[in-house]
């Protein structure tokens, strides 16, 4: 089961479809074309962080679906410690994605219990007024 990735800015968590700004500072960040043209639109500066950005590898758009074509041309002639060096990072970014989107949403959790506690209270209110009115 593949997981669905997920614009990092709180402001957008747009699905990203085809295309994602990869961002590497301290972690790495992902974003869509649009967004990532807003926020380095004024600086290169990390959306999460601050950090400057100033190498070529620091922001990169990546394709979410590359061809076999592509695939091979950019795999072969490594050598296969390479490779597994290339696919631990991988399954790093998606480890730290999934954690994201974890904590996202452990967020929202926590933020949609404590206002059905708010309006819990507030009903019991209402209901205890009412009933103060019909006596």
């Amino acid at each position: 089961m593949d997981a669905e990735l997920k614009c990092n800015r709180l402001t957008c968590r747009k699905p990203l479809v085809d295309k994602a700004v990869v961002v590497r500072a301290s972690f790495i960040s992902t974003q869509p074309v649009d967004c990532a043209n807003e926020l380095f639109n004024a600086s290169r500066l990390c959306p999460a962080c601050e950090s400057s950005l100033t190498e070529p590898d620091d922001v990169v758009v990546c394709s979410l679906h590359p061809t076999n074509d592509y695939k091979t041309s950019v795999l072969s002639g490594l050598s296969p410690s390479i490779i597994v060096e290339i696919c631990s990072r991988a399954l790093s970014f998606w480890q730290y994605q999934v954690h994201q989107e974890s904590s996202f949403q452990q967020a929202v959790t926590r933020n949609l219990n404590d206002r059905n506690a708010q309006l819990q209270k507030q009903l019991e209110n209402v209901v205890r007024e009412g009933k103060l009115w019909r006596l």
